[in-house]
């Protein structure tokens, strides 16, 4: 049942279309059903709402099923909500590729807001290849936009015949570097 069925009509759903938990619990719900269009209809809603749903979509992104997953790094990558970066770093070792790649091109729109959680996985777990796969798609995006110069130590050890031995201490001056320029005001 849809998120509109529930709400009974029209008249009903114009009275709910502000952001509360009710209305934002109906259309996670909605991401949850075999209907594409009522999936996709949500999922607009909710990322037109922004932040406050942010929240609901990262519990998402631990669903059994691959679908809900998906509709999850959509709207997260979509709302690109620093907040999500951690869940969003997560799922670049999702067992579905889909799921992945959404999640890669949320921390991509992200920037530089969404690089700490994932140089601190790629310290962590410099042994996980889909991992290392997704950091590598971001980090080849962001340094074609002004970053080149400062992520170029950290994609090179990713290609490294090594890239468990050398990733971990690149990302940690990485985490070093953005802590600075963060402390210095040159955040972005």
């Amino acid at each position: 049942m849809s998120y509109r069925e529930r709400r009974g009509s029209k008249d009903n759903d114009s009275r709910a279309g502000g952001s509360g938990k009710e209305l934002i619990d109906m259309l996670i719900a909605d991401l949850k059903v075999k209907d594409g269009m009522t999936r996709q209809k949500a999922r607009r809603r909710l990322v037109a709402m922004g932040k406050p749903t942010v929240p609901f979509l990262t519990k998402l992104l631990e669903d059994h099923q691959e679908q809900t997953r998906w509709e999850a790094a959509k709207a997260l990558g979509a709302i690109a909500d620093p907040e999500a970066s951690p869940v969003l770093t997560s799922a670049l070792e999702d067992e579905e590729f889909d799921v992945r790649w959404l999640a890669a091109e949320g921390l991509i729109r992200l920037g530089r807001d969404g690089l700490p959680p994932l140089f601190r996985a790629l310290a962590e777990r410099p042994n996980s290849v889909w991992l290392r796969e997704g950091a590598h798609h971001i980090l080849t995006s962001l340094s074609k936009k002004r970053m080149k110069i400062l992520l170029k130590p950290l994609l090179s050890a990713l290609v490294n015949v090594d890239p468990e031995v050398h990733v971990p201490e690149a990302a940690h001056a990485l985490l070093h570097i953005l802590k600075e320029s963060k402390g210095s005001g040159r955040a972005k």
